[in-house]
């Protein structure tokens, strides 16, 4: 990175968007090559899970009507059922399969993009094959960071909707029902996105520090105090153009022939989306991994270099955790 790490605390948030670009245009072989091997792969099965996911609800919907107009008792309607429950078991599968390979894509993504600015920052030797030697490594500890998110997140949803259906069923259909409803969703989505960032932030920690699961979450949490709004209004753009992407594939791809598109207008409309996605998931992690620099310094903690560059390099042998004494930043005086 050009910048001091004292002088990370000042970024603010059209600072944070330079420093990514900067990091990815100067270091864009090694990023063009993470994105060719684990990117593009990432964005391919996103949108394709959304085609034909699309195609298989379609046919059950069309089959499940065909259903539901054969008389009762007729070998028709035994194999239409049949065939249904068939069609229904497998758009579960590929959910299953889909949720699989994307979490896998999405780990080992992570994982690279983390390990080559650490690298970056610290004047490491770089190289792909380096990196791609130690994201197996790395993806072990933010799957079981994923995991313990993933048990929050439970966890945080079911209690939510107990006290939605509480306070529903309390309050009725009244206008202090529907205000306490209202708030209730809002603090609903604040705490999403609050617990999305800890789970951001907490992957990184799991890659730069000893922690991870519970206590890369907890740390996490520390290290975010001073920065949640623009840590918020960050995640905020990076899902809302998440989403724009996927409305636009949804709109123009795959419904696109009900609004008399041809097919190569489709597929120019679906490289679009592809291309966009990419590059925004690409933005998005080299981000995330700023936010940890910025938070770290916000909290005037120094990461010691070359301890940090010795550790790095331990991922290339027998995978030994880093260990907090020594990678931990330490407390600096401010002038």
């Amino acid at each position: 990175m050009d910048r001091e790490q004292e002088e990370m605390q000042f970024l603010g948030l059209f600072g944070i968007y330079v420093e990514a670009y900067n990091l990815v245009f100067r270091w864009r072989k090694i990023f063009s090559q993470i994105t060719l091997s684990l990117i593009f792969p990432l964005s391919f099965i996103f949108l394709a899970h959304l085609e034909i996911s699309h195609q298989l609800s379609l046919k059950i919907s069309y089959n499940e009507i065909q259903l539901e107009d054969t008389q009762s008792g007729t070998q028709q309607k035994e194999r239409l059922h049949h065939l249904v429950t068939s069609e229904f078991a497998i758009l579960c599968l590929f959910k299953l399969v889909y949720f699989t390979f994307f979490l896998v894509f999405s780990l080992l993504s992570t994982a690279a993009v983390v390990y080559t600015i650490a690298c970056i920052y610290t004047g490491h030797e770089i190289a792909f094959k380096k990196v791609m030697s130690v994201v197996p490594k790395v993806w072990k500890r933010l799957m079981v960071t994923f995991l313990c998110t993933f048990l929050a997140f439970l966890l945080y949803n079911f209690v939510a909707i107990i006290l939605l259906v509480i306070f529903t069923f309390a309050l009725g259909d009244t206008v202090i029902g529907a205000i306490f409803i209202t708030i209730l969703l809002i603090l609903y989505v604040v705490g999403f996105l609050y617990m999305s960032i800890i789970w951001q932030l907490a992957s990184v920690v799991s890659v730069l520090e000893d922690s991870y699961g519970i206590k890369a979450m907890m740390k996490s949490k520390e290290l975010i105090k001073g920065k949640v709004l623009i840590s918020i209004i960050i995640f905020f753009k990076l899902n809302l153009g998440m989403a724009v992407i996927q409305l636009l594939f949804d709109f123009y791809v795959i419904h696109g022939g009900s609004w008399r598109l041809g097919l190569l207008h489709r597929i120019g409309f679906g490289i679009l989306c592809f291309l966009l996605l990419f590059k925004l998931i690409l933005f998005g992690l080299v981000i995330q991994t700023i936010i940890y620099f910025v938070c770290k310094s916000y909290h005037h903690e120094n990461i010691d270099k070359s301890v940090l560059s010795d550790h790095l390099e331990e991922y290339l042998g027998d995978y030994v955790p880093l260990k907090a004494k020594d990678v931990q930043l330490e407390e600096y005086d401010q002038a």
